[in-house]
């Protein structure tokens, strides 16, 4: 996926949403000490801008450095670009020592990633026992019944060219592996619900539509997503109201973890999958 988001990396920052304070005060609060946060697949910084201003240090790696050159430069930010099949001795060198991570933050990425590789990673470079995982996805823009009726019209069409892992998504991460214990004060790991909202226009939402893989994967196949009756579909649906600016509610699904000592509880299955 690393070349698709270079391509796309200035309309990628321009377009997609950004994610609401309550996230991150709730993966905050998780954390008992906020010395240093590790946010994967950081691509133009969303997700470090707010975490730079809650922990004292956060690494932010990507594998394209077109998205880590678009984000902003903070001085307790650090950028590194990384392999997309990095070691643990990459991640020592790269990232942090072992044992040194008090977050780790995956936005809209974790269902791209080798996740039993990464999460042997995340283990490794996590804090014990206390060290929090936090990985979250969003869904489609949600506007109104006539706008989401096309929307989804659309969307059936989109699915044939949509990567397999894409489907986490729209699972809302609630079957993805995650093997970790709850954090304090919870009894599962999620996923549990936010929401963000971006203002748009809808230019300014079919350019966001033109930035999914699946639309991209469909026009190189010489398949067109958005045909001009689909357009004229979305413009009468969008216009029943006056047209103009809308607000599109994006509902976010958080699944947050933490690591555990090894021996000091029982192993059970959540979801299907083992966890100790």
């Amino acid at each position: 996926m690393g070349d698709f988001y270079d391509k796309l990396a200035n309309r990628y920052s321009e377009i997609r949403p950004n994610y609401p304070p309550e996230l991150f005060q709730f993966i905050a609060s998780k954390t008992p000490v906020r010395d240093l946060a590790w946010d994967v697949g950081a691509g133009n910084g969303q997700a470090a801008r707010s975490l730079a201003g809650m922990y004292k240090n956060v690494v932010a790696t990507d594998i394209s450095q077109k998205q880590l050159d678009l984000a902003p430069k903070l001085p307790n930010v650090r950028y590194q670009q990384t392999s997309p099949v990095s070691t643990i001795a990459d991640i020592e060198h790269d990232v942090a020592p072992q044992s040194s991570v008090d977050l780790i933050t995956i936005a809209q990425a974790v269902h791209w990633f080798d996740l039993p590789k990464f999460y042997q990673q995340a283990k490794w470079v996590l804090k014990k026992p206390h060290g929090v995982i936090a990985a979250w996805c969003y869904t489609p823009a949600e506007f109104n019944q006539s706008v989401d009726s096309v929307f989804a019209r659309f969307y059936i069409d989109a699915k044939p060219y949509w990567d397999p892992a894409r489907y986490h998504l729209d699972d809302r991460y609630r079957s993805i592996e995650f093997p970790f214990m709850p954090v304090e004060g919870e009894d599962h790991t999620g996923p549990f619900k936010f929401k963000t909202e971006r203002q748009m226009d809808l230019d300014s939402y079919f350019a966001y539509l033109r930035t999914w893989s699946g639309y991209q994967t469909a026009q190189k196949n010489g398949v067109e997503l958005l045909t001009s009756n689909v357009i004229e579909d979305f413009e009468r649906a969008w216009n029943e109201d006056g047209g103009g600016q809308k607000i599109g509610v994006f509902p976010i699904y958080l699944r947050i973890g933490k690591v555990g000592i090894p021996g000091s509880q029982a192993p059970r299955l959540e979801n299907g999958y083992l966890v100790k």
